[in-house]
């Protein structure tokens, strides 16, 4: 593959034998890749991200999108997974990648990938270049590899019947058997991605499996999947077939849009003709494409996806005694505030996270605010249910990223004061409530604090829209070891002195999990159930293996 140098890569996959089995696109072993020691167990890790990183980092974002009817289609498949990766890149910002198919022929695929934003990678050019019927695209924050090329997704792979691509979002906690049992086949891998691990264990069929007509790729996927438990979803694109997979204890988000015509308007979606369907980690990118949401993939759902629509051709159970484990932390932090789950818009789901939190902690004050953007919407529920008025304290500088100039000692002794501004009028003379969704290293409220009480505020109350983070993820969040954790250091109080706060608290646990559930479509409990595996340290798949490599 034609490699530029800053990472770039545009190819087009070709598999002139049709008998090889398992070759990976990308042959460059990963380097550097580090691991960290906890007690009685060796975990992966990411490589540093650079000195600014404070807090959580997301996983990863997945989409796919298949036109409907007659070939070559009309639509802009390229375009559309291009536009709905711009509506999820808040998953994701080290690197992106598309990959197309005409749907005619196994052997060709077109793929577009590497390191950066999304739209800096993807120019006109290289969409002309990926033509095809249907698609799958990825944007990424390493969580289980290094962040370097040869770990760019979506991954391609060539079996025995045509070129198979995969894009994954999440960690698989068994990752150590199976990658015995691929390395045992007589498999190579040449990174130490999962998501290349899950696409060399689908190359194969299952012993039980005939496949007499051609491969069987719902039977190989769920044969996958009774072997990883979890964390996953994924998208699996083979010739004219994309199929979404979601893990059976529903733990990473996954969810189906259809595509209709441009003046549809906002109707009855189920009496509109489909020009196309699409799959996506978050609804939040389907209106720009002119897709409507319907539904979510259930847990442990096999959904394929074809010109004549979709259906479920499997489902995969988990045991009878184990609930479903959806992150919570999605309604908290990592989701876009205008994506479905459960029924609910994430938006009203953190509104209710605000009102609960005023139940459990109110306080008399003058002005309820937000650390911008992530508690905007907390803050309004705060403000309702407390009956004090919402008001803005803080303007973000939207153009400072990591590469901004190291400062001097001085400044950066003021810390945020690149980050944020006060609205000094807003500000001065008040007792102000400031509401955030989280605290994990504890760097950033301080600074914030100083800097509201520099531009007059009188009192400053912090209340956390989530409980205390204790414990770090296994599933595909870069959550921090628990030595790094704040809450694992500090209680409330002390955090409070220790910041420059008049008073601190969280939200308890029992009241996130209320908060999520208050506007659900379905609180059937056998549907429904949460991972607070970061705040109670019960992990629904058990602790990770132990790795020997």
């Amino acid at each position: 593959m034609a490699q530029s140098n800053c990472g770039k890569s545009c190819s087009k996959i070709n598999n002139e034998t049709d008998n090889i089995c398992c070759t990976v696109e990308n042959a460059t072993a990963v380097k550097g890749n580090k691991l960290k020691v906890f007690p009685n167990k060796i975990y992966k890790s990411v490589q540093a991200k650079g000195p600014d990183v404070t807090g959580m980092t997301c996983e990863c974002g997945v989409f796919g999108a298949i036109a409907c009817g007659d070939y070559p289609t009309q639509l802009d498949i390229a375009q559309m997974i291009c536009l709905g990766m711009v509506a999820l890149q808040h998953r994701g910002q080290e690197s992106a990648g598309i990959v197309t198919s005409q749907g005619k022929s196994s052997k060709n695929f077109s793929v577009h990938k590497g390191m950066g934003m999304i739209n800096n990678l993807f120019n006109d050019e290289a969409i002309k270049k990926l033509k095809g019927n249907l698609g799958i695209g990825h944007t990424r924050y390493s969580t289980a590899a290094a962040s370097e090329v040869v770990n760019c997704q979506p991954f391609v792979v060539h079996t025995a019947h045509g070129a198979l691509a995969i894009a994954h979002n999440g960690e698989l906690v068994n990752c150590e058997s199976l990658r015995r049992e691929v390395l045992e086949r007589g498999v190579g891998l040449s990174t130490h991605s999962d998501s290349e691990l899950i696409a060399q264990s689908l190359c194969c069929a299952p012993e039980d499996v005939s496949e007499h007509d051609g491969p069987n790729w719902p039977a190989r996927i769920r044969h996958f999947m009774t072997l990883a438990p979890l964390s996953y979803s994924l998208v699996v694109m083979h010739k004219d077939k994309i199929y979404a997979v979601r893990d059976s204890y529903g733990n990473r988000p996954l969810c189906l849009g259809k595509i209709v015509p441009v003046d549809a308007g906002h109707t009855n979606i189920g009496e509109t003709r489909a020009e196309g369907w699409v799959v996506s980690s978050e609804s939040c990118g389907f209106l720009s494409i002119g897709a409507r949401y319907v539904r979510e993939v259930e847990p442990g759902e096999i959904v394929e996806l074809s010109r004549n629509g979709y259906r479920t051709v499997d489902i995969v159970e988990r045991p009878d005694y184990k609930r479903m484990a959806f992150c919570i932390f999605e309604y908290v932090y990592f989701a876009r505030s205008d994506s479905m789950f459960e029924g609910q818009m994430v938006y009203s789901a953190r509104l209710q996270c605000g009102r609960q939190l005023a139940r459990e902690f109110p306080i008399e004050a003058d002005i309820v605010s937000s650390v911008p953007e992530s508690g905007t919407a907390a803050a309004h529920g705060y403000a309702r249910e407390s009956d004090v008025p919402f008001g803005e304290v803080l303007c973000k500088n939207r153009y400072v990223g990591r590469t901004f100039i190291q400062p001097s000692n001085r400044l950066r002794k003021l810390g945020v004061a690149k980050k944020f501004g006060a609205l000094a009028q807003n500000v001065e003379g008040k007792r102000i409530v400031l509401i955030d969704d989280s605290i994990v290293r504890g760097n950033t409220i301080g600074p914030i604090i100083k800097l509201l009480r520099d531009a007059g505020a009188t009192e400053v109350h912090i209340r956390i829209a989530s409980p205390p983070l204790q414990y770090p993820c296994y599933m595909g969040i870069n959550i921090p070891t628990r030595e790094e954790l704040i809450a694992n250091k500090l209680n409330a109080d002390q955090l409070a002195e220790h910041v420059g706060a008049d008073s601190l608290a969280y939200l308890s646990v029992e009241g996130l999990i209320k908060a999520v559930q208050m506007n659900k479509a379905d609180v059937n409990p056998i549907k429904s159930g949460y991972c607070t595996a970061c705040l109670t340290g019960e992990y629904p798949g058990g602790l990770p293996e132990e790795l020997s490599w």
